[in-house]
């Protein structure tokens, strides 16, 4: 759809990634791709290495992208310096050159670096003012079945998509709460210091709570905007956790004093447990399925998968309401457990969101309804080609 006619009905800016390269990245050894602004399609057998192109493109984004891989894994097998990704785009903001990577760092795994238009960016949040990257993949089709966890970290992408600075407050909560678990294990701590890090602990993980649970409500709000027979059913969504649940009914600031108070209280508890027990990294998010009344866990294998669609749907067009443009979607082998009409609806509606998508699948005929608005590339042995 050009963005002249997708501004006429509405939908926010298309970011296009014009070309993408990559230096030692998993199967790649050296690749550059031209893509096209809408649908990419890139099929193959499995193992031909799509889901590692998928992989590359969450990279442009905070984070450890959609494998959560550490960077050592990342780098093409016997490479020792580093693995690269490079895309050129252009978007609300006008043309930008992106690199990331750990080229030129062997051994190290802390981090990785970020250029923006060749200048080194302070921090992988600065590439969210260029670009937002949603993901959905075949490991997510467990997350209504499986770990408290894996839900977090779901909602938590969800979050950082619309609140650039979620992410940071996340790494901060994360690392003052390591912090304070190792204090607890001295015989004797520090009372001042462990004060110190329940404040930190309590600012920020209000902070999250509140940050969560505003994504929840914006998000409430657009999945009402579904139509009754839609092929991806409504979902009803809400956080089970004592900040989430008290975020909005109390100050901000008495909130934290309420969990700095349970943490310093909570020491003893916490010590003998070897870990702490109270806080935004307990809480959970809880799906049910709005026509049935039933827990999205409950509910059968497709109608979790329909869920979750819808979900991820939902949350891309918020998304470009909010960040003023429309997020890239990676969509990693999702026509495999779609029937036709569900396929076909998926693909008008990543139309109407005027979002580049990258699918996934192992054959082009699960796309046919594509042909002629899609970007059809096989992948084969670490290389790309078109499809005719």
């Amino acid at each position: 759809m050009p963005d002249r006619e997708a501004k006429e009905r509405g939908a926010p800016p298309r970011v296009h990634l014009r070309r993408l390269s990559l230096i030692n990245f998993r199967n790649y050894r050296v690749l550059s791709v031209d893509l096209e602004p809408a649908a990419i399609v890139l099929t193959g057998d499995n193992g031909a290495g799509k889901t590692n192109l998928l992989e590359a493109v969450s990279l442009l984004s905070p984070g450890r992208g959609l494998r959560r891989a550490s960077y050592g894994e990342i780098a093409s097998d016997g490479t020792h310096d580093g693995f690269a990704v490079h895309a050129s785009l252009d978007g609300p903001q006008g043309d930008c050159e992106i690199g990331t990577g750990t080229m030129g760092q062997p051994g190290i795994e802390g981090g990785r670096r970020v250029r923006i238009n060749g200048a080194t960016a302070k921090s992988a949040d600065a590439m969210l003012e260029w670009m937002r990257v949603v993901w959905l993949t075949p490991a997510m089709d467990a997350l209504f079945t499986g770990p408290a966890g894996d839900r977090r970290r779901f909602l938590d992408r969800l979050v950082l998509a619309i609140d650039p600075a979620h992410g940071r407050r996340a790494l901060d909560y994360e690392k003052a709460m390591r912090g304070r678990n190792r204090l607890l294990q001295d015989d004797h701590p520090d009372g001042k210091w462990l004060d110190a890090i329940e404040t930190e602990m309590a600012e920020t993980g209000v902070a999250i709570a509140a940050a969560r649970s505003e994504l929840v409500t914006l998000l409430r709000g657009m999945i009402e905007h579904l139509p009754s027979d839609s092929p991806f059913p409504k979902a009803d969504i809400a956080i089970a956790g004592p900040l989430e649940e008290m975020s909005g009914q109390m100050a901000a600031i008495d909130l934290e004093e309420r969990l700095r108070k349970s943490l310093r209280e909570g020491r003893p508890r916490d010590r003998a447990a070897g870990r702490t027990l109270e806080g935004p990294h307990r809480s959970d998010m809880i799906v049910h399925h709005r026509p049935k009344a039933m827990p999205a866990a409950l509910c059968s294998t497709g109608e979790q998968k329909a869920l979750l669609v819808g979900l991820v749907l939902s949350h891309a067009r918020l998304t470009g309401e909010l960040a003023g443009m429309a997020p890239i979607l990676l969509l990693d082998e999702i026509a495999a457990h779609l029937d036709q009409q569900r396929r076909r609806a998926l693909f008008d509606i990543l139309e109407e969101l005027n979002c580049q998508a990258f699918m996934t699948g192992t054959e082009a005929s699960l796309f046919s309804s594509l042909e002629g608005r899609a970007q059809f590339l096989a992948v084969a042995g670490g290389t790309i080609g078109k499809i005719a």
